[in-house]
């Protein structure tokens, strides 16, 4: 799915669209009971979001977990430097490509997930992707790979506390 839209309205809706994303990832990632979509959709509307906001916000969510389960079929670790090409250098801020940098160096993404993360910075649209935003993608990236195993390196990034990953 792509949350690409023109004009200023679609600015505004992307970013909706992202506020959910990160509400829900916030959500899973808590210690929370776990509402019904239907339940966590109500609170949603509740709180001024649009039903297609949602759809596409749960949409896209779905479309993150099922390409990382395609891809960790077909995955075989290797050890590389990734280059941005002119176009992904344009989209994403000098800021983004340097946190996405750091966060391979870190060993918190791997060269799929790197791709992935940069894939879905592209759905985003045509504009200039920030470092903000290119944070929210990383973390549900790392949230559809494998709950557990990332929940603390997630909530690391979300709260930018880099000192916990190393204790």
């Amino acid at each position: 799915m792509s949350l690409s839209v023109d004009g200023g309205t679609g600015v505004i809706l992307r970013e909706r669209v992202l506020a959910i994303v990160t509400i829900l990832a916030r959500y899973f990632l808590e210690d929370r009971d776990f509402l019904s979509e239907t339940e966590l959709v109500e609170e949603l509307l509740s709180v001024g979001f649009e039903a297609d906001e949602i759809d596409a916000a749960f949409s896209w969510m779905q479309g993150l977990s099922t390409a990382a389960k395609d891809a960790d079929e077909t995955f075989k670790p290797t050890t590389t430097q990734r280059i941005f090409t002119a176009e992904e250098n344009r989209l994403l801020t000098q800021e983004a490509r340097g946190f996405l940098i750091r966060m391979r160096s870190l060993g918190l993404l791997d060269d799929l997930t790197q791709e992935e993360v940069i894939d879905r910075a592209f759905q985003l649209g045509e504009d200039s992707v920030s470092i903000k935003e290119l944070k929210v993608i990383t973390a549900l990236s790392l949230f559809a790979r494998t709950n557990e195993d990332w929940r603390r390196e997630v909530d690391c990034l979300l709260a930018e506390d880099w000192s916990r990953l190393f204790n």
